[in-house]
């Protein structure tokens, strides 16, 4: 049994120690919101936060996230209510939707490190999420919208 803080909550998995973390989040703890990209770390689709750091879940074995806050897409907030998820919504961001999690997680370590983030930190922080549908320039107009509500502008 591996023991796991996955959204504030203890958890105890039954898996080897080398299964991804990916498998262990959806098939086992149905926390479907993070996504299967590539499974090479590569696309971003499975990006989660191990305390605090965005990580590809797709190649972090499980064992590696025992003792650490594993936050997923669900744990960001669950009623929707973080800046990101409003920002998201308000831009119209996704197209298709199916890395817009993986892209959420990242811009949420971007906006904790850095609140005020100027074009070129966006695109540092966000440049291993693919997005297939290319909406770039809606996820870099979001994260300045996130970064406004954080600070209280309208």
């Amino acid at each position: 049994m591996i023991s796991l803080t996955v959204n504030k909550r203890s958890v105890k998995v039954d898996v080897e120690p080398s299964t991804p973390l990916l498998w262990v989040l959806r098939e086992h703890l149905g926390l479907t919101g993070t996504k299967y990209g590539c499974g090479v770390a590569q696309c971003g689709a499975c990006t989660v936060h191990l305390d605090g750091r965005p990580v590809r879940s797709c190649s972090t074995p499980v064992s590696k996230a025992a003792g650490s806050e594993i936050t997923t897409i669900e744990g960001l907030s669950p009623d929707r209510s973080h800046p990101l998820q409003r920002a998201w919504i308000e831009i119209e961001v996704p197209q298709c939707g199916y890395c817009q999690s993986g892209q959420i997680m990242s811009a949420a370590a971007l906006l904790e490190k850095t609140p005020n983030p100027a074009d070129e930190d966006i695109n540092r922080a966000m440049s291993g999420n693919i997005c297939r549908c290319g909406t770039y320039p809606r996820i870099r107009r979001a994260i300045h919208r996130a970064a406004e509500m954080v600070k209280g502008v309208a």
